[in-house]
């Protein structure tokens, strides 16, 4: 029987971070070859070209098996990589843009989870520019932790800015869970479509694509950024999910945002996993709104208390 090459030590990897490597280091950027078995797909391509072949159960890889033309240095120097800066890495904090159905005038930070929200740049295109603005995607900028896999341009890098994209696609699905309004992120597929880009006696329409940008400088910093305008206002939070309005006053957040945040960060992968599939479809629920006539249905108060 042939070695399997996956470690124990791996159980925290995840497993698009492996892929990832394997792919920029093993398969030289190519995704693999499959040779017969659908459940096995070969690095960097197979039979006498094969370094490693990659044994998957579902999305999971539960066996690396050395090849015809595998490279036991090689090998080596990936699980040391993998050890070390992968795992091990420091804690920087990864930053992006995400968007409220409510204006973010002020910053908001978590002592504990280490998440912070803060206002855009005044640069940064705004709705509040528009006459038509309410109910608008409002920017905003979301910070939080990650962990370092390695600086540019090394493959580790592309791993940091991986762990960056999906732990802000994560969080911003669960903020769209506990503020009020809707929280999201741009789609990584960007939509064109036509667009009406001036109202009034001469409007003007025009075929654009989805999609957003400005600068809000490093995407991965050393710590989180000084804190900018006013504090977003914490109201209780059984009053939080049953009062808050659109009342002109903007974002404002539940005193314990903090502590849901935590747990969330606390439970174990696989349960975690379970709750991201379900923030995901939440939040396709109300993405439904172009598509579906079925009447909407009311919100409730998020169940992470307990």
């Amino acid at each position: 029987m042939a070695e399997n090459l996956l470690r124990d030590l791996w159980a925290d990897l995840n497993q698009d971070d492996l892929r990832l490597l394997l792919k920029e280091r093993i398969g030289e950027g190519r995704f693999g070859q499959y040779d017969g078995d659908e459940d096995v797909i070969h690095l960097p391509l197979a039979r006498e070209e094969c370094r490693v072949s990659l044994t998957f159960k579902g999305a999971k890889i539960v066996a690396i098996k050395p090849g015809t033309a595998f490279d036991r240095q090689e090998w080596n120097d990936i699980c040391a990589e993998i050890e070390g800066p992968i795992l091990r890495g420091p804690r920087k904090v990864g930053r992006e843009f995400s968007f409220s159905t409510y204006c973010v005038k002020g910053w908001w930070c978590g002592e504990r989870s280490g998440v912070q929200i803060l206002p855009p740049p005044q640069s940064a295109p705004s709705a509040q520019d528009g006459a038509n603005n309410h109910g608008a995607d409002n920017p905003f900028i979301l910070e939080f932790p990650i962990r370092d896999a390695g600086v540019w341009p090394t493959t580790n890098y592309l791993i940091t800015n991986q762990r960056r994209r999906r732990e802000h696609r994560k969080l911003a699905l669960l903020l769209n869970l506990l503020l009020v309004g809707t929280t999201k992120f741009l789609p990584d597929r960007r939509r064109s479509f036509w667009a009406c880009v001036e109202l009034g006696a001469k409007a003007k329409f025009k075929w654009v694509q989805e999609w957003y940008d400005a600068n809000i400088g490093e995407v991965v910093a050393n710590e989180l950024s000084a804190p900018a305008g006013e504090k977003l206002e914490e109201l209780e939070s059984e009053k939080y999910y049953t009062e808050v309005g659109h009342d002109g006053r903007g974002l404002c957040v539940p005193n314990d945002l903090d502590d849901l945040i935590c747990l969330y960060q606390n439970l174990p992968h696989a349960l975690q996993a379970k709750f991201d599939r379900a923030t995901y479809w939440f939040s396709m629920a109300s993405r439904q709104w172009e598509d579906s006539m079925s009447p909407p249905t009311h919100r409730s108060s998020p169940q992470l208390r307990r």
